[in-house]
């Protein structure tokens, strides 16, 4: 069967299966669209976590990042997966246990104030409008190519998608949905890379192929490391970028997954406190499948890319040998316009080397994508690859914008502007609310500020110095106040915001000098990405100086944050 059909069939099984479950678990009141009825189990939560969690950026974009930029792309999984650490530790069982729809809820009710409510709305929707762009861009990619039609169109037809089983289910219908897409991502990306492995290095176990040797005995990496030094880059294998940037990006990326809000809120989710954590402990199994697995992708990726740009000489009809300008797969990419190339010498030969002479161009989204049809995998695998890139986008996309969502009806509509609002009215609002939400994400995603796991990396650092820091001196200082939650808010977001407009070249003020968004002229060369823990220390700083000069918080708000942390009953076998 050909791929378009067989693409078709596979995506379309799975959009049924999804669109199945949202109208079986269509939410019909306010706490099954904001928190599922609390009655998720804590082994299913995590699997729908995950989903929610590996979105376009860790399916498509990750992986990607990896081929081209080797070591230093391995920020990524340090960054990610241990964000899910301090996450499980420091707040989950906190935020549940406080039994809030919202993460504004648990702000504006600790630190009592509306101020603060408010602001935690903006700074979770900056953050969140950031991190679905990337989900946008993901979609559009994996449609264009393997529906065979231009981004827009593919892009316009994951809105809808996500429209139906979103606004319908709410996140009780999210929650079932994003389980099945964790069951097709995670086989589209397994099983892919199970066949590469194979052919490279002899090894089915992804993850001890990518230590294993090619067919001459050479070790894999090696091999790699020679292959991108013959044509000019950089060893695979070496660090390239600057030690602080590099931790500075990855302390960014923990604190941002614990600091954002659609991971947060489904920890409410579940019946108990206890199953907080263990739903945090069960994503990390289900995460660890796909982040173990993506360095070798990225790499036995690089290696066939740089194997097949330039495949060699062909016999030709007369018995002359000629060079095959461009392998069938590439000609497939690009239609897409993701991939590009100039034959600036006029040799026929896709000449891929470092400098001014380089003559392709690769959206470094493709990767993934594109890896079955490099190693000339079988049309079904390069079908649920597909289905697989689709899931992640999807998933990640509902999660975000179910959190935008219930942010404008709960946390505005009903916390602030109009408090006497009927279930059902509200119920309506969040369904307007997420409505509006998608068409905003997808004009942006129409234009993006970088590849997905770049956008997504903004968005992570502007979670981190905004809202992680809000959180974590909620729940573990009684001695921060109202105006120090609020300035510490402003001070962090806002100087992440001016930070990254700065160096992305963003400031549309005429006459003014933009500086260049290179590692020179970085401020100590912290990159944009990087400078959300920059923004998390200013805010924890503004914070505790601003509250210890002015008034301590109520003596019951202090209570509450030692009964958030205290379980009940402690002490009762001492007396204390």
């Amino acid at each position: 069967m050909e791929l378009q059909t067989l693409t078709f069939i596979v995506v379309g099984l799975t959009f049924a299966l999804y669109m199945g479950i949202a109208v079986w678990a269509r939410a019909s009141s306010t706490g099954e669209f904001y928190a599922a009825g609390r009655g998720i189990h804590p082994v299913a939560n995590g699997m729908a976590t995950a989903a929610d969690w590996m979105s376009a950026a860790s399916f498509i974009s990750m992986a990607g990042l990896i081929a081209f930029k080797g070591y230093d792309a391995s920020l990524f999984l340090m960054g990610w997966t241990g964000g899910y650490v301090l996450l499980a530790m420091l707040l989950a069982p906190y935020l549940r246990k406080f039994g809030k729809f919202t993460v504004p809820e648990f702000i504006g009710d600790r630190y009592y104030s509306q101020t603060a409510r408010v602001v935690a709305v903006i700074c979770l929707i900056v953050a969140s409008i950031t991190y679905v762009i990337g989900q946008m861009k993901g979609i559009g990619v994996a449609f264009s190519r393997f529906l065979e039609v231009d981004f827009t169109t593919g892009l316009l037809i994951g809105m809808a998608i996500v429209f139906f089983y979103a606004v319908l289910g709410g996140m009780k219908g999210i929650t079932y949905t994003q389980i099945a897409q964790y069951c097709v991502l995670i086989m589209a990306y397994t099983i892919p890379a199970i066949f590469i492995s194979l052919q490279l290095t002899g090894n089915p176990v992804p993850q001890l192929g990518l230590f294993g040797s090619v067919a001459d005995g050479t070790p894999l990496l090696t091999k790699l490391d020679q292959t991108v030094v013959d044509l000019g880059f950089s060893q695979y294998t070496a660090q390239k970028g600057g030690t602080l940037n590099m931790v500075l990006y990855t302390f960014s990326l923990m604190i941002g997954t614990a600091g954002l809000p659609h991971v947060i809120i489904r920890f409410f989710t579940v019946p108990k406190v206890k199953d907080a954590r263990s739903s945090a402990g069960w994503a990390l199994v289900f995460i660890s499948i796909l982040y173990t697995t993506a360095p070798a992708v990225g790499a036995m990726a690089m290696l066939n890319l740089a194997n097949t740009v330039q495949p060699g000489p062909v016999a030709a009809a007369d018995g002359a040998m000629e060079y095959e300008a461009r392998p069938q797969w590439f000609k497939n990419w690009e239609t897409t316009g993701l991939l590009k190339f100039e034959d600036k010498n006029k040799n026929g030969r896709i000449e891929y080397r470092n400098g001014d002479t380089n003559e392709l161009k690769v959206d470094r989204d493709i990767m993934v994508l594109a890896n079955p049809e490099i190693a000339k995998l079988p049309n079904w695998v390069i079908a649920l690859v597909a289905a697989g890139g689709l899931a992640a986008a999807l998933s990640t996309a509902a999660g975000l914008l179910l959190a935008i969502a219930s942010s404008i009806s709960h946390d505005l509509l009903k916390g602030i502007f109009k408090p006497d609002i009927s279930e059902k009215g509200e119920l309506l609002a969040a369904r307007v609310a997420m409505a509006g939400a998608i068409a905003v994400a997808g004009y942006l995603g129409l234009h993006p500020p970088g590849f997905a796991a770049q956008t997504v990396a903004l968005a992570f650092g502007l979670a981190a110095a905004s809202i992680f820091p809000a959180l974590m001196m909620g729940i573990f200082n009684k001695r921060i106040n109202n105006t120090g939650a609020v300035v510490g808010m402003l001070v962090g977001i806002t100087s992440t915001l001016v930070y990254i407009f700065w160096f992305k070249g963003w400031f549309f003020i005429p006459g003014t000098a933009m500086a260049a968004n290179t590692p020179d002229n970085h401020i100590l060369g912290i990159s944009p990405e990087a400078f959300g823990a920059v923004g998390a220390m200013l805010n924890f700083a503004s914070a505790i100086l601003v509250s210890k000069v002015t008034a301590e918080p109520p003596e019951h708000i202090q209570h509450m944050v030692e009964d958030i942390r205290i379980p009940k009953g402690s002490g009762a076998a001492t007396g204390h």
